[in-house]
């Protein structure tokens, strides 16, 4: 204690998207995160996210304190929908003595996060047998979401779509090599999605119009969905929701009133709060996937996903020397 009455505290360290990139990895990702929500849910632990529109777009903070976890923290996202950017940053206090442990650039880890996530939800949805699969885009996302998937299930083929040609030949050329997989590159979402046992969401329309309609998939498929987290994105068909046998959200109560998705399908005269349960009820095992039937996996991300793998990149970074301890830092005060 210093002289003021004040903690002193051991450095703070700055992890930056570089040192993220160096310290993850998908197989500890996933099992991280699988861990976390097979735990008791807390509804107190991670409270829905806050919002503030800013004079060019909107500020988001989504906190978290994961039971069982070293740390507590959020993730603030900053973005200018005028310029067409956003940055992110993940902050790290230790839930014992309150000191910040880590700021962490969050770019990476959202997309990591996302993917992830998704596939620990697949553990519990896919059949053990060899899958064909569909991709909507061919961005960061969507590239996360294949490599992440291609970690838990066994997967003999991929059709990708996306607007442009040569995003997706390149996806198809480029993931093709690297999960030494067949990628055919496909003109259309309806040529990708018909008879993929499963697909992957990871592209928000241009027109917030559905990019995966309810008549192309069949009736055992798993679909991932990570392209509709406010009220006004649209992904899926509001019939295909209907469908569904099981819709598992990763934020239940986000999912089922802040996604496009669910509050169109409300609108439509379906009730997906009757076929939706919690990542943590499918992953503790109190919900499980029918037999047959259609099973969405739903996302609007969570902070409670942030924080889970901050904290495993936080901890690799001290065991491995990596990061910037920072000069100066914040002080704890005695309460």
């Amino acid at each position: 204690m210093t002289d003021g009455g004040f903690l002193a505290e051991p450095a703070t360290l700055f992890l930056t998207d570089a040192d993220v990139a160096q310290l993850a990895d998908w197989d500890s990702a996933i099992a991280a995160l699988r861990a976390a929500y097979s735990r008791p849910e807390d509804p107190r632990a991670t409270p829905e996210r806050a919002v503030a529109v800013t004079a060019t777009g909107w500020q988001r903070v989504m906190p978290s304190a994961p039971p069982g976890a070293r740390f507590a923290g959020s993730k603030t996202i900053a973005a200018s929908m005028t310029n067409r950017i956003a940055s992110y940053l993940i902050t790290l206090f230790d839930q014992h003595d309150s000191r910040l442990a880590a700021l962490i650039d969050g770019n990476r880890i959202t997309g990591i996060r996302t993917a992830a996530t998704a596939a620990a939800a697949l553990t519990a949805l896919l059949p053990a047998r060899p899958l064909t699969v569909a991709v909507v885009g061919s961005g960061f996302e969507a590239r996360a979401q294949l490599r992440a998937a291609s970690r838990i299930a066994r997967l003999k083929a991929v059709r990708v779509t996306s607007p442009t040609p040569a995003n997706r030949e390149r996806f198809a050329d480029e993931l093709g090599a690297e999960l030494g997989l067949p990628i055919s590159a496909v003109a259309d979402a309806r040529t990708a999605v018909e008879g993929a046992d499963l697909v992957l969401c990871a592209a928000r329309s241009r027109d917030e119009t559905p990019t995966v309609q309810s008549d192309w998939v069949g009736s055992d498929a798993t679909i991932v969905s990570v392209g509709s987290t406010t009220a006004s994105q649209r992904e899926l068909d509001p019939a295909l929701i209907g469908r569904a046998a099981i819709v598992v959200a990763d934020a239940l109560e986000e999912v089922l009133h802040d996604s496009g998705d669910m509050i169109a399908a409300r609108d439509g005269g379906y009730d997906p709060d009757a076929s939706t349960v919690s990542l943590h009820a499918l992953l503790g095992g109190s919900a499980t996937r029918p037999e047959h039937g259609i099973a969405i996996y739903k996302s609007t991300g969570s902070g409670f996903q942030d924080i889970v793998l901050a904290e495993l990149l936080y901890e690799r970074a001290v065991a491995q020397g990596l990061g910037t301890p920072l000069p100066v830092g914040i002080l704890s005060i005695p309460k």
